[in-house]
């Protein structure tokens, strides 16, 4: 770096600009999502904790996915609603790398707690017999544990990088968040090694999970069509619905937002489509598991039903 280069202590996240005059309708609204999200997932994890009908692996995993939701909510929201209502979109270097990093590792590690869901169905319909040798309880918890630890390993590599490279200005970000992409472009140095590093770390963490995702519900979904009557078939697939639900959500939003072209012309598009992977799956996760499993809704009445007499 030259000796006259100044170096970025802070970012300027210009948020909604577009939007002046609606700054305080998407306050209240960004407001009743985040506590709407915030309620639900902690609601779920904690009925996974303290209802003992809940402790099998498939509600072991939710719990961790709702925590999950609850932590990536927390990332982005707060500071979201706190610029729309003072309009101070300022951030620290190293709080935009962090929340960047954070960000980007919660979302790898969902990626492979849905592989793991997805896993843990395919053992309950297409080997019921062995489901309770092969998924039990150390296994699942050190399923999870693998999870958490490839998403915050898959980062490391790109934040390392990041930290060497260099940001000497512009310092806006046409953003409500420090995201990936708007981050590079600030970059004052060739983001080639960044980008290439960046896409290997996608199709590791990412796509991989997705494509075991994906293969766990093809062999699903041929047990279920081999099931000779139509109620046993009902029955299996209902084990895994709200599940399939949640990972078309959830693949379906990122696959929105990063299918789109990267043009400048286009960044107002990626700044909004990029709300359907932010506020989308932490939002309807909980109403998915919630409205359609019995045990979540038995284990709510029970819950409701000791605290009003």
């Amino acid at each position: 770096m030259l000796e006259n280069e100044t170096k970025i202590t802070e970012f300027i996240l210009l948020g909604f600009g577009e939007l002046y005059g609606f700054q305080i309708p998407l306050f209240l609204i960004f407001l009743v999502i985040y506590i709407v999200t915030i309620t639900g997932n902690i609601l779920i994890f904690v009925l996974v904790i303290f209802d003992r009908h809940l402790h099998t692996p498939m509600y072991f995993f939710l719990g961790n996915l709702s925590f999950l939701d609850a932590c990536y909510s927390s990332i982005i929201l707060p500071r979201m609603l706190s610029a729309l209502l003072t309009g101070n979109g300022i951030i620290s270097f190293s709080n935009c790398l962090t929340q960047w990093y954070l960000c980007d590792s919660l979302i790898a590690t969902e990626c492979c707690l849905l592989c793991v869901m997805s896993y843990d169905r395919y053992l309950a319909v297409c080997k019921p017999l062995h489901y309770e040798t092969i998924m039990k309880t150390p296994t699942s918890v050190q399923l999870a544990i693998a999870s958490w630890i490839n998403g915050f390993l898959a980062f490391l590599i790109l934040l390392f990088l990041l930290l060497q490279s260099p940001f000497c200005g512009p310092n806006e970000m046409d953003h409500y968040f420090c995201d990936y992409y708007p981050l590079l472009k600030l970059s004052c140095s060739d983001t080639t090694l960044i980008e290439i590093m960046g896409f290997v770390v996608a199709v590791i963490y990412t796509l991989s999970p997705f494509l075991l995702t994906l293969t766990s519900y093809i062999y699903i979904i041929v047990a279920v069509f081999k099931i000779p009557s139509t109620c046993g078939r009902r029955k299996a697939f209902l084990t895994c619905s709200s599940h399939l639900i949640v990972v078309s959500i959830f693949y379906g939003s990122l696959l929105m937002v990063y299918m789109l072209p990267k043009a400048e012309g286009k960044r107002s598009m990626q700044k909004f489509s990029s709300l359907l992977y932010v506020v989308l799956p932490p939002l309807a996760n909980p109403f998915i598991y919630s409205l359609r499993n019995k045990e979540v809704k038995e284990a709510l009445r029970n819950i409701i039903g000791k605290m009003v007499p």
